[in-house]
């Protein structure tokens, strides 16, 4: 078992200063049908392209600061200790245009060893 401390991701340093950070947190364990992703997103900035995954599913946790989920070109405010659920296919980004750090968890489904992932244009 492993427990994510989601107030030790809340406040550790970001370690590429000024820029957007993501670490894979469940490769070192093994998974093999979740993927999983601490995400910081700084400020004025996006946290990845929009996209959707095929078969893929998501969870988002917001563990700290505010933001917007784009969702199908709609925008979704989110704040610290909102759940997310993504289906798969529906086409999605984490955006920030606050002035301080968005950081949150994310899980997602996923065939072992492959990835589902669609960018859109």
């Amino acid at each position: 078992m492993k427990v994510f401390r989601g107030d030790k991701f809340a406040r550790m340093e970001n370690p590429t200063p000024g820029k957007t950070y993501k670490k894979d947190i469940l490769k070192e364990l093994g998974s093999r049908g979740l993927h999983g992703v601490f995400g910081l997103v700084v400020p004025h900035s996006q946290g990845g392209e929009y996209h959707h995954h095929e078969l893929g599913e998501h969870i988002i946790v917001i563990i700290s600061g505010e933001g917007l989920e784009v969702v199908e070109g709609g925008e979704i405010p989110v704040k610290a200790g909102d759940v997310l659920y993504i289906p798969a296919g529906e086409k999605h980004t984490i955006v920030n245009r606050s002035q301080g750090e968005l950081r949150y968890l994310a899980f997602m489904t996923q065939a072992p060893g492959k990835t589902d992932r669609v960018e859109q244009k």
